[in-house]
């Protein structure tokens, strides 16, 4: 048996763009990226902690150390400038590989940084 568990998560990052104007999608810092082991294009979950909001986009890499968080396309209906977002990424294994895999946790400091 196959279960979805928690691979990702990056706990409370502040958005710091929002842009209605560009594909859909989530600009997020490189260097977030990699500590969380999250890859360009891969499917996440965004959380928003304001107002509740919980969509599903895919990453796209910001620049490294910039600290940015950018929802774009539909997405930044769901999120300002300020809000305070949880962003999760999930794996398919079996079941046994589950019960011993931890999942990579991310709590980034002001302005987004590691």
């Amino acid at each position: 048996m196959e279960i979805e568990i928690l691979k990702s998560k990056i706990h409370r990052s502040v958005i710091t763009e929002a842009n209605l104007n560009y594909i859909g999608s989530l600009t997020l810092d490189e260097a977030l990226m990699d500590a969380a082991n999250l890859i360009e294009y891969e499917k996440v979950q965004v959380v928003n902690v304001n107002n509740g909001s919980r969509i599903e986009t895919y990453l796209i890499k910001g620049k490294r150390g910039s600290g940015v968080c950018c929802l774009n396309g539909p997405a930044a209906r769901q999120g300002a400038v300020g809000d305070i977002v949880i962003i999760l990424s999930y794996a398919s294994m079996d079941f046994q590989e589950a019960r011993k895999f931890k999942p990579w946790l991310v709590f980034p400091g002001e302005g987004n940084k590691l």
